[in-house]
């Protein structure tokens, strides 16, 4: 499952981006009980029972498919830096939806992938990064009235690169959007949307309009001071022309570079201690791998 940054800046909720950074994740059938077993990121600190997010995911998905499974096995090895705005939660449930739907004799057919985004965003609550997550490349999403989930995947203009700074420390979430106010001027409402449609036309190819369509006024702003370190590198790799945004809830930092020097800026700019990876846009949708026959 890939990890995925959300918003890209003015995209608040809707916009996200898959990237080429995985946590692999195993499951089968048990005759009874529940082994968990984590490698990697937050092995020390993920529960290693029912409500470990994949299992919690895939107990939802068969729970809409009819039926619990005796027991259950599950093997994470996780590379997703959790609390970091990297998309591990919709990566661990979009995996438990997916596995969840696999183990099921006829899964596939009954629950459409339109349901599987539909009940990921459910357990995440907004389909910002399970979109993406789930769909490959970028991703906009949306929610009607009736509460029902969709998304467009587009495609991202083969010279954007990002590159994630990641700091050593975690953010909540939900911490975060409490400093989100609940109402916002009509001024900057309407600079983010016009910079939200922007952006969709700068990472599909008007790339040189990328900077300016990555500018913010909705939510980052308000959360700043809860991610001090972030928003003062965003906002000096901004004043030196790289399209630089928060990633998800931060505190990571995603630019979006377009040639070797802007990539140079960006290393050059990373802290001590943080870790610094260019990344390419992962543009493959979800999907299982089932064991050989024999095996």
């Amino acid at each position: 499952m890939p990890a995925t940054s959300a918003n890209l800046g003015p995209g608040f909720d809707t916009l996200g981006l898959a990237l080429g950074l995985f946590d692999d994740v195993m499951a089968r059938v048990a005759d009874s009980g529940l082994a968990i077993d984590v490698a990697g990121e937050g092995e020390q600190s993920v529960a290693l029972d029912e409500s470990h997010l994949v299992v919690r995911a895939m107990r939802s998905t068969f729970d809409r498919l009819g039926g619990q499974p005796p027991g259950l096995e599950l093997v994470c090895a996780n590379r997703i830096p959790h609390g970091r705005g990297l998309g591990s939660s919709s990566a661990a449930i979009v995996a438990g939806v997916l596995l969840a739907r696999g183990l099921v004799l006829g899964g596939e057919t009954t629950l459409t992938q339109s349901d599987a985004l539909q009940l990921a965003s459910e357990i995440e609550g907004h389909p910002d990064n399970v979109a993406p997550c789930l769909l490959g490349g970028m991703t906009v999403a949306w929610t009607e009235g009736d509460q029902s989930v969709h998304a467009l995947k587009l495609a991202v203009a083969d010279e954007i690169s990002p590159i994630v700074l990641i700091p050593p420390y975690e953010s909540s979430t939900a911490e975060v959007r409490r400093l989100l106010p609940p109402q916002v001027p009509f001024a900057d409402a309407v600079f983010n949307s016009a910079r939200s449609a922007l952006l969709v036309a700068a990472l599909s190819g008007a790339t040189q309009a990328l900077l300016e369509a990555t500018a913010d006024r909705l939510h980052q702003p308000y959360r700043a001071e809860a991610m001090t370190e972030s928003a003062e590198l965003v906002a000096t790799l901004r004043e030196r022309g790289v399209p630089t945004v928060i990633s998800g809830a931060g505190p990571t930092v995603l630019a979006l570079v377009r040639n070797t020097v802007e990539a140079e800026l960006v290393t050059s700019a990373s802290p001590v201690n943080w870790r610094c990876e260019q990344l390419p846009v992962h543009s493959e949708p979800a999907g299982l791998q089932r064991p050989s026959a024999g095996r």
